[in-house]
């Protein structure tokens, strides 16, 4: 058996009170209840803690000694609660992000919590879903933030937010699109003409089955890693490729070559989630952070549709 904080305490009221009968009151237990913790905390240690008298309680030698070790213990672990509870959103947490979202998406989360003065302690990492979902289920994240999770029984997903993507590309690229009075089908798009990240991204696998291409079919292998890769490559004219609206702000602005053109309805989309163990304590930051992730998201959607409208 091992010393508790439970009997500490009880020896802590019984040395204060010096009656056993008293010191079950400030304890509120029995007086038996009691009695039975401190003669087990005395076999457990060996020695006997006080002198039982007939209207009085002594403490010996040894029961001074571990009044003040008790004394010390308890008054840490009663920091350590209070502590705990104060610091609540302050507590750091590791939080994971696809490479297709984080640029875009964290600047924006980050001076959402700084105005809110949220002074928690955000630490990032960046991966594929894959690593993302390993580094989730074995504690070494607390939250990721995924493009259309799988639902799993050990997983809480909580949609944030849809973003739809358009087809980004030069002048000439999009110009040269045989619409006529159809509207754009991602399914039309010419599989030699299309970049896309290297494999591993969901974001191409996205792309893919938005337009029912086997990557074979694809012959432009640049092995692009970045969004901005890809843009600039299609700033050249060298393809066509799907942007999410979360990117559109960050690298398809004025002046760099790229024109955009939306999809017919129902416009292709990715759904971005938040995650976390369904066995750990979900508590108010995992709301309160995807409610930051959403209005940053919001915002960029809002500017994207504003750069090219729905159709």
């Amino acid at each position: 058996m091992k010393v508790t904080l439970k009997q500490l305490a009880y020896f802590r009221a019984l040395a204060q009170a010096r009656n056993f009968g008293r010191a079950a009151e400030l304890a509120n237990v029995t007086q038996p209840a009691l009695s039975m913790q401190i003669k087990e905390l005395e076999a457990i240690l060996g020695v006997a803690l006080v002198e039982r008298l007939p209207r009085d309680v002594r403490l010996t030698r040894a029961g001074r000694e571990v009044l003040a070790r008790a004394d010390r213990i308890l008054s840490e672990a009663m920091e350590l609660e209070t502590s705990a509870r104060r610091q609540g959103l302050q507590a750091a947490l590791t939080l994971g992000m696809i490479p297709t979202i984080a640029p875009y998406l964290l600047p924006g989360t980050l001076a959402r919590l700084r105005a809110g003065d949220i002074t928690r302690d955000l630490r990032l990492r960046e991966a594929q879903t894959a690593d993302l979902l390993s580094g989730l289920r074995e504690g070494r994240l607390d939250a990721v933030v995924l493009a259309d999770p799988v639902p799993a029984p050990d997983l809480v997903i909580a949609p944030l937010f849809q973003d739809r993507f358009v087809l980004a590309g030069s002048e000439g690229r999009i110009g040269a699109l045989e619409q006529g009075r159809h509207a754009l089908d991602p399914t039309a798009l010419n599989p030699d003409h299309l970049l896309l990240l290297d494999d591993g991204h969901c974001l191409a696998d996205q792309a893919l089955a938005f337009c029912a291409i086997d990557r074979r079919q694809t012959r432009l292998d640049l092995g692009a890693s970045t969004l901005s890769t890809l843009c600039g490559l299609v700033a050249q004219g060298f393809g066509l490729t799907l942007l999410p609206e979360l990117a559109v702000r960050a690298e398809a602005t004025g002046g760099q070559g790229i024109v955009l053109q939306r999809f017919g309805q129902p416009e292709p989309f990715r759904q971005i989630a938040l995650l976390r163990r369904a066995s750990s304590d979900g508590g108010t930051w995992f709301d309160d952070l995807g409610a930051h992730l959403c209005v940053a998201g919001q915002d960029l959607i809002t500017a994207a549709r504003a750069r090219c409208a729905p159709v």
